[in-house]
């Protein structure tokens, strides 16, 4: 505007003090346009696009949320479940929605681990997006079917040296690939990668022996820990996790400094509102307070987190910059 205002220079006066007066005017109405979206926000049903299937860990994390979500932001918050190509999909429809605020992403940390694992992409995990918060810190815990004989990370070391073992994840650049290829680089053994779509069918084809054992997201295999299904053999942190205090750590296995987890978070796609995102913050912070919600968080080995845009914007620049230094160390080409 200011730019048109300077090249109504050498009109006549008269003319350019009505020019003037017309753009200054439009300014003025649509100031006040962005606030107003917000005031009106929601007005309607609004969509969480989870991009993988339902009962993982991202899945059962994101649920919650919605649901407490809904209580206070006036509308639904209704969880869409579209898995495929590593979150790419659900991610790339989020991506292209409109950025009105009724559209946007729950996705895991692989958000940020995906553009260094593939060449092509059909969006940017950091431009195309707006950061909105972090929902949630969450350890991984390696664990192995209740038939197996595996009680240790010093069982599983020595049984690997006998065969070859085939881990399993929720899908290609996940934190799940990533733990077991750490784990692989520093153990030394002969171990396959199989991805799936989530970590639901991975946790189903574990219990059933088709894989021999999966760094997961305690979300998801506290379930099948909990009903005996699959043995906890070590958690992935630095410190115990209180929900399996007595699971050593994998730095008390005889790996020290191995310290993975994994982490939820809320994107709108780029060009949102930056009052809508923070409306959106708002209420998503309010639910991860609530009593029932941090219990249920509890009870799955999830932290809740709520960070305000601003702070979750570094976090994910900083993650990005980690899992990228653990890629190049594990060797992992891009597809």
């Amino acid at each position: 505007m200011l730019a048109q205002l300077h090249s109504l220079r050498g009109r006549r006066p008269l003319a350019a003090r009505r020019a003037a007066a017309a753009l200054f005017t439009a300014g003025l109405a649509l100031a006040p346009l962005a606030s107003h979206a917000a005031s009106d926000f929601p007005s309607r049903p609004i969509t969480m696009v989870v991009p993988y299937p339902p009962g993982g860990p991202t899945d059962t994390v994101s649920r919650l949320v919605a649901a407490e979500m809904s209580k206070t932001i006036g509308q639904s918050v209704v969880v869409e479940n579209k898995p495929g190509a590593s979150g790419m999909i659900g991610a790339d429809l989020v991506a292209r929605a409109k950025p009105d605020g009724y559209t946007f992403l729950a996705n895991a940390s692989l958000h940020v681990i995906n553009p260094y694992l593939y060449k092509s992409m059909r969006y940017d995990s950091f431009k195309d997006f707006a950061p909105i918060t972090q929902l949630a810190d969450v350890p991984l815990v390696l664990v192995v079917p209740e038939t197996s004989s595996v009680r240790s990370v010093d069982d599983l070391v020595k049984l690997g040296k006998t065969r070859p073992l085939n881990f399993g994840s929720a899908g290609t650049a996940s934190a799940q690939q990533l733990a077991g290829e750490s784990f692989k680089v520093r153990s030394g053994l002969s171990m396959q990668h199989v991805p799936y779509k989530g970590s639901a069918p991975a946790l189903t084809d574990l219990v059933g022996g088709q894989i021999q054992l999966m760094f997961d997201s305690m979300p998801s295999a506290m379930p099948f820990i909990k009903s005996g299904k699959l043995r906890a053999v070590a958690v992935t942190t630095a410190q115990r996790v209180d929900e399996l205090a007595q699971v050593p750590t994998m730095a008390e296995s005889g790996f020290p400094g191995f310290d993975i987890s994994t982490w939820y978070g809320l994107w709108a796609p780029a060009g949102t509102p930056p009052d809508i995102v923070a409306k959106l913050s708002e209420h998503a912070a309010r639910a991860l307070k609530q009593p029932n919600l941090v219990s249920q968080y509890a009870s799955l080995g999830a932290k809740p987190v709520g960070s305000d845009p601003q702070v979750f914007a570094r976090f994910t620049e900083s993650e990005g910059r980690k899992w990228r230094d653990i890629v190049e160390a594990a060797n992992i080409q891009p597809q």
